[in-house]
């Protein structure tokens, strides 16, 4: 059966139920993209009209008996059919036995797409029929240009202001509030309790080189008898050499031995240890692949750049009487070093300088020190593709969110939010980013 796409019909009273004395012999249509008109299953319309009698201005959700039909929803009020994924808006059309016994059907024609730029299409009145009085009409304007209104968003705005008799006039979502108002250099400040305003990173930073052998042993403690299980680094028996035999090799370091990380005790061959590391960043640390738990001090790729913070007298959504703390993170181009996917390529920098905000209040200045703390150790960016523009060798975030709208929260990068500022100290952490892990 042919699915229900855009177009518009209306019932024979405008509310959707027969006169009284009429027996209810009631089939429910819908206009189709040809023009024409396609019944309901009767699974659907008896869905219907068992939420007809129970509420006559409620809503229908077609999904609960036909899952093809789960993003239509109908409106018993006005007596629109709205899609929820693509703001498509459908009258719909009762077919009832009249007084004079013969069927009869009242429908007006107009099409719309929210997803198409262009001019407004629409149709005259059927031939079949006149609106009848007191049905509100329903002007909806295409979108020109690009930044099209969210569907659900465009929909409801249909649905709502057309069972209010009002015409809809469907334009552009509103844009995402970025920036505060301009703030003179005297109104800027300090954060209170954090030392500076200012953190670059160069490139004597970056080099840092660690014995492999060194920083495994470091942090393992030799098995004797290890248990007869899976390596999960080279899915070998911890009890049979390491896969890695005859790939690396490091003297003093046997392909049968076992070694247990101190804190988590997690137990692998030393050899696929020393190749993990060797994979890696090299900066001295080491992170347990089975839990996550992090040994030394995890170091990222971030390149060379600069990080501003201070005070700005404005209050961000949810944080009325409390000032706001601006970070800005600037980073320029360059060429990617022996820790990035492509050495000696050009990397692109784009977006920067980046404005992140946090409240001025013990959580946010807490986050900010360890913000502080994860942009020395070149957590923050990282080199890679984006996940917006699909660009390669570009500086993207690195796994720690932050806040980039100031007075919305039209992206999902702004506030209110309330959990934020916990889900954000969860991700430094899980970073080794921690003020236990600074004390320990």
């Amino acid at each position: 059966m042919s699915r229900p796409g855009q177009g518009v019909m209306m019932p024979v009273n405008g509310l959707g139920f027969p006169p009284q004395n009429v027996a209810r012999v009631v089939v429910w249509e819908w206009l189709n993209e040809h023009s024409r008109w396609r019944p309901y299953t009767a699974t659907v319309c008896h869905h219907i009209e068992n939420v007809l009698k129970e509420d006559a201005r409620g809503s229908v959700v077609l999904g609960q008996v036909d899952t093809q039909l789960v993003p239509y929803i109908i409106d018993l009020q006005s007596m629109h059919q709205f899609r929820q994924d693509t703001a498509f808006l459908i009258f719909l059309c009762v077919e009832l036995p009249p007084a004079t016994g013969k069927p009869g059907i009242h429908k007006c024609e107009a099409k719309n797409n929210l997803n198409r730029p262009g001019p407004q299409r629409a149709t005259g009145v059927s031939a079949r029929a006149s609106i009848p009085p007191g049905v509100p009409a329903l002007p909806v304007k295409n979108l020109n240009g690009t930044g099209p209104v969210h569907p659900a968003l465009a929909g409801m705005t249909g649905i709502l202001l057309c069972a209010a008799g009002l015409p809809v006039c469907l334009t552009r979502a509103p844009k995402p509030i970025l920036h505060p108002p301009p703030v003179s250099k005297s109104d800027v400040k300090p954060v209170p309790g954090v030392p500076g305003v200012c953190r670059k990173t160069k490139k004597k930073h970056l080099k840092k080189s660690k014995n492999p052998e060194d920083v495994v042993r470091r942090y393992m403690q030799k098995v004797k008898n290890p248990p007869d299980e899976d390596c999960t680094i080279c899915m070998e028996r911890l009890v049979t050499a390491s896969g890695y035999e005859g790939v690396l090799r490091h003297k003093g370091v046997r392909p049968e031995l076992v070694g247990r990380l101190g804190r988590c005790g997690h137990m692998y061959h030393l050899l696929c240890l020393v190749a993990m590391y060797s994979n890696g960043n090299k900066d001295g640390s080491l992170q347990c692949p089975t839990c996550k738990a992090i040994y030394g001090e995890k170091t990222g790729t971030q390149p060379p750049g600069k990080m501003q913070f201070h005070l700005i007298p404005h209050s961000l959504p949810g944080f009325a009487d409390t000032q706001t703390i601006r970070i800005v993170y600037d980073i320029p181009t360059g060429i990617q070093g022996p820790e990035h996917p492509n050495p000696g390529k050009k990397f692109t920098a784009r977006g920067f300088p980046r404005h992140c905000y946090l409240p001025n209040n013990e959580k946010g200045r807490k986050v900010l020190r360890l913000l502080i703390t994860a942009w020395e150790r070149r957590l923050i960016f990282t080199i890679g593709t984006s996940n917006t523009t699909g660009e390669s060798d570009t500086v993207v975030w690195n796994e720690i969110h932050h806040k980039t709208e100031f007075g919305s929260n039209l992206t999902g990068h702004g506030y209110p939010d309330a959990s934020y500022l916990d889900n954000v100290l969860a991700e430094l952490t899980a970073q080794g980013v921690s003020e236990a892990a600074a004390k320990a």
